[in-house]
């Protein structure tokens, strides 16, 4: 079951006044049906740096892709399941095909959710334990842990019996290797 995340926004009155625009559980939610127990829940959007502050408009709405635009940010949840749930017939390809990023998997990697994106990404563990793994090493990350994961090949691992939650921000950046 998906934890669902309540999602408060501010914007501007006719006048210009400070207002709370939404109070309630975030709406766009996508469940991942190749990868069973892994959920995204995508709370605001920005397209460009600087971002607008005009409107009232949810920022969030609309199909959830794993990268931000270029110059874009997104502000999500995400939810791991433990590895221990993760059926044989996973199937990390289609995953990343259905948010937009059939390009950033690692097909070298025996690691089905092994991969890079074009973004700096502030993960911060809400809930749980998670691994951070890279090509070389893994870091075990906890509830209050925070890791700035910068445009590299990783993957994650819940190996406890506990889903994971983490917020993450995700920065659209120039990648390493030049290629977006």
């Amino acid at each position: 079951m998906v934890e669902r995340i309540r999602r408060v926004v501010t914007g501007h009155d006719r006048d210009g006044k400070s207002i709370f625009i939404v109070d309630g559980k975030a709406p766009n939610i996508l469940e991942m049906k190749s990868m069973p127990g892994v959920a995204l829940t995508d709370l605001w959007r920005t397209k460009a740096a600087p971002a607008s502050n005009s409107g009232n408009s949810d920022a969030a709405a609309g199909k959830i892709k794993l990268e931000p635009p270029e110059n874009g940010t997104i502000v999500r949840i995400v939810e791991f399941p433990p590895d221990s749930t993760r059926p044989q017939s996973a199937d990390g390809s289609a995953g990343f095909k259905a948010i937009g990023a059939g390009h950033v998997q690692d097909k070298r990697s025996s690691d089905p959710m092994m991969h890079k994106t074009s973004t700096v990404d502030y993960i911060i563990v809400l809930k749980g334990e998670i691994h951070a793994v890279m090509e070389t090493g893994e870091k075990l990350l906890r509830a209050g842990d925070i890791l700035v994961q910068r445009g590299t090949n990783h993957s994650w691992s819940v190996r406890s019996k506990e889903p994971c939650i983490v917020a993450a921000v995700l920065v659209s950046a120039d990648p390493v290797d030049g290629g977006r």
